[in-house]
């Protein structure tokens, strides 16, 4: 089987929004799960993120929601509640992103869940967990950045606090959640016990920090900002040369004696300062400042194959348009192309592991795109479909247009 056919009888119920539990619930899909996704009536939250646009779309709402079909229901109605109750009770995984409370007060919480569905892995993304001192605090991926100490490290030193422009407390919290979901489906069918998964950004982004706060941790020493330079190693950093940006790698010993030959500075490699690289860390400024006097004398494109040909670890800083413009990037096969009938041909990454052709692709639901056919296989019947949509409870194909 294939790992992208590898969760095909595994059925997810995604309430979720915006980045985090959307990209979660996509990777499942990515493997082959069948993820219905649960919005408002007139679509969750993500869809009005932007810019970009495309044809009006969230192109962020786009690029997190593909492999899922679309459900759109009124859970503030009794009936929407029914409804999202009887899709939970066939449901392998829930997975829910509302600040904590909001299920248990609609009825849909992992206790309601439980008892009509014993089995179920039921997966909670919040800000700051379920319990706790501030649980019920609201987050957004740049305010867990800047509360978990990550800001703190980014930027040059005399530079104002830096947030990483990427969403990426968001995006590593959805990765740990698939992981969890995954460890947990395999717990179930060895012990025959779902779970409740209490999966926060705030302790997600700390995991993603593991050698700085380890670090800080055995020495109680904060980390400082080293700009491109890795803390731990040097040169391990991006220099200029005389047409852009080269990131060099050299601090293990042969290729840092390599570096100094390349460039003919071989004295580098006797300097007490330099001579091994817990020396060259304490004096990396000044280190910085001999390397890049001679790579700014040569261009990038010059530096690279010399660099290459002694087999120092090197790249170029590379922008967009310069990465989508090589050969490996397309020979990688981590681009796919979607196509969505409102927005258009969608181009993103996919699933990056093993990356097969024939792996589930489906655009990205309409708000309600598939109400219908989710209720008929729940048993509804067209005049019951109808009367839900004539009473509001729920959506059927609903505009997906954002307010751009």
């Amino acid at each position: 089987m294939m790992l992208t056919d590898s969760l095909k009888n595994i059925r997810v119920v995604d309430f979720s929004h915006i980045v985090a539990g959307p990209v979660c619930g996509m990777l499942l899909g990515d493997m082959g799960a069948d993820v219905i996704k649960v919005e408002p009536l007139d679509g969750e939250l993500g869809r009005a993120i932007g810019p970009p646009w495309q044809q009006r779309q969230s192109v962020t709402s786009l690029s997190v929601n593909r492999n899922k079909r679309g459900i759109a229901l009124d859970l503030k109605t009794e009936q929407g509640r029914g409804i999202a109750l009887e899709l939970m009770r066939d449901a392998d995984v829930v997975i829910e992103s509302f600040r904590p409370g909001v299920m248990a007060k609609l009825g849909l919480d992992y206790d309601a869940v439980k008892s009509v569905n014993p089995d179920v892995v039921y997966c909670s993304i919040s800000a700051y967990g379920q319990k706790g001192p501030w649980h019920q605090r609201p987050g957004v991926d740049g305010i867990i950045q800047a509360v978990t100490g990550l800001m703190s490290m980014l930027g040059d030193p005399q530079s104002s606090p830096s947030k990483v422009p990427i969403p990426i407390a968001d995006m590593v919290t959805a990765y740990l959640a698939a992981i969890s979901i995954l460890a947990s489906l395999n717990g179930l069918k060895h012990q025959g016990q779902g779970e409740h998964l209490d999966v926060s950004l705030y302790n997600c982004t700390l995991m993603l920090q593991h050698l700085s706060m380890s670090s800080f941790l055995a020495t109680g020493q904060a980390p400082e900002k080293t700009g491109s330079a890795a803390p731990y190693a040097a040169p391990n950093e991006a220099y200029k040369t005389a047409n852009g940006w080269i990131m060099v790698a050299a601090y293990h010993p042969a290729r840092w004696l390599a570096l100094c030959t390349l460039l003919e500075m071989p004295e580098l490699a006797q300097d007490p300062r330099f001579v091994d690289n817990p020396s060259r860390v304490e004096h990396r400024a000044q280190l910085r400042e001999f390397l890049e006097q001679r790579l700014v004398q040569r261009t990038s494109e010059d530096w690279l194959p010399l660099l290459e040909a002694q087999d120092i670890l090197c790249a170029p800083v590379a922008n967009y348009h310069e990465l989508i413009d090589t050969d490996h990037y397309r020979q990688s096969g981590v681009q796919v192309e979607l196509d969505h009938d409102q927005a258009g041909l969608l181009r993103m990454p996919g699933f990056a592991i093993n990356s097969h052709p024939e792996s589930p692709r489906k655009p990205p639901p309409a708000v309600g795109e598939h109400t219908a056919e989710i209720l008929i296989a729940l048993g509804y019947s067209e005049q019951q479909i109808d009367a839900f949509g004539a009473a509001g409870v729920i959506g059927i194909r609903l505009s997906q247009e954002s307010v751009a």
